[in-house]
């Protein structure tokens, strides 16, 4: 049998804990919400009670370009707001180590997080907050720089403590660092992998509701999803491109890649796919800039062939048909990772489903993914305020963490999260 290894076990008294948090939160030099930072608070109070220094770090953006290998450091990328942000909040004094990187490679020299550490020791400040993960040489690399990197800000530290759920890639300050110091999930990451348990041993009926830009993203996910699910519901791009495929419609912005993922999951869930409930009326717009040629149509009325142009959204009526509110009504465990239409212009859609779902008393719900949760907060802010105190609702900090979990069949199966899962008996 496995567990998690618990921070609440760790000797952290007078002990460097290096923390890895989840606080992408910054745009443009701006904090967008803070809910990613105020989730990972518990963890930062138990250190401090402990008699713990933290040192926290975190990723923001991407920097990092793929095809080049070029790191681009920007001030709109830094963590000065995150940092900021928890001072305001606990007057508490912070310290950004000045590491600069030479050339496009990122930050390579590690000196100023060991200068930044002895005055932590020292009292000289309450708490140290790494420049941008994404900003050193080593973090997201392949190669032997990522362990080189993960190395160096070990010998800085005498714990390692992951609370980054929704950082579920195996990076160097997620998944490396782990192999060179005593590791532990943080108090957010246990109680996302405890809700995210509801998902993989759900009260049923098990309602699962998934959307997104790009099918081949999701592909695996939901070839997942739709065994362990009682019902699921795609909305989105997903959903277009499904239509496409099942219907062989033409939609305006779906591509050849999306329809033939599309094909490939028809084709693999074909014992399964009596679980997807289509939403019938489907919302067409002429272009994306604006709401102009908006018209409502139902997939059942169109023929093979049938050419739309951009579908932006399912109509609100859909939700307030019986054979839908009965799925919804009847459901022991709603998971949702969906916006369902593209609510800059078409936000219809989303609000009635979110209205539904609340009104689903008996049900687990279960949201997931920074875009869902935004667009539940600014569009329905009454319920979404409510929601916050209702143990009936759980919003999770990463919605691509929720969605490779489930891809891998476990809430243990991300990479960061077994490398501090310990062996019992």
């Amino acid at each position: 049998m496995n567990k998690i290894a618990d921070m609440l076990d760790a000797d952290l008294k007078g002990k460097v804990c290096l923390v890895r948090m989840d606080h992408n939160v910054v745009k443009n030099g701006s904090i967008k919400d803070t809910m990613r930072i105020d989730a990972t608070i518990p963890t930062l109070i138990h250190i401090y009670r402990k008699g713990g220094l933290p040192v926290l770090m975190t990723h923001i953006g991407r920097p990092f370009d793929k095809k080049t290998g070029i790191i681009n450091i920007s001030e709109g990328d830094s963590v000065l707001p995150v940092v900021q942000y928890l001072e305001n909040k606990f007057q508490l004094r912070g310290l950004i180590p000045d590491c600069r990187a030479e050339g496009s490679s990122g930050i390579t020299d590690l000196s100023p997080i060991g200068k930044a550490v002895q005055a932590l020791k020292k009292g000289e400040v309450d708490f140290v907050y790494l420049p941008n993960t994404r900003w050193f040489k080593g973090e997201e690399a392949k190669d032997e720089s990522a362990d080189i990197f993960a190395q160096g800000l070990a010998a800085f530290a005498d714990v390692y403590i992951n609370d980054a759920f929704g950082s579920w890639q195996a990076h160097s300050s997620t998944y490396n660092i782990a192999q060179f110091l005593p590791s532990y999930a943080g108090l957010l990451m246990q109680k996302e992998i405890a809700n995210l348990n509801k998902v993989f041993e759900p009260k049923r009926p098990f309602l699962a509701i998934v959307a997104g830009a790009k099918f081949d993203t999701k592909i695996g996910p939901l070839s997942s999803l739709i065994k362990i699910a009682d019902k699921l519901i795609l909305g989105g791009v997903i959903y277009n491109a499904y239509l496409c495929s099942k219907y062989q419609l033409q939609i305006e912005g779906v591509t050849n890649e999306d329809i033939e993922a599309a094909n490939k999951f028809i084709q693999d869930s074909k014992d399964y796919l009596d679980k997807i409930v289509e939403l019938p009326i489907i919302v067409e717009n002429t272009g994306i800039e604006k709401r102009q040629g908006t018209r409502e149509l139902d997939i059942k009325t169109l023929q093979p062939g049938t050419k739309l142009n951009y579908v932006l959204d399912v109509s609100a009526e859909n939700f307030t048909r019986d054979e839908i509110k009965k799925v919804f009504l009847e459901a022991g465990t709603i998971f949702v990772n969906a916006v369902m239409g593209y609510t800059a212009l078409y936000p219809e859609g989303s609000m009635a489903m979110y209205s539904l779902i609340d009104k689903c008393s008996n049900a687990v719900k279960l949201f997931g993914g920074g875009d869902t949760i935004q667009d539940f907060k600014e569009y329905l802010p009454g319920i979404f305020a409510k929601a916050q105190n209702d143990p009936s609702y759980y919003f999770f900090t990463g919605g691509g963490a929720i969605l490779d979990a489930i891809q891998q069949g476990s809430p243990y199966g991300m990479k960061p999260v077994q490398m501090i899962v310990r062996a019992e008996g």
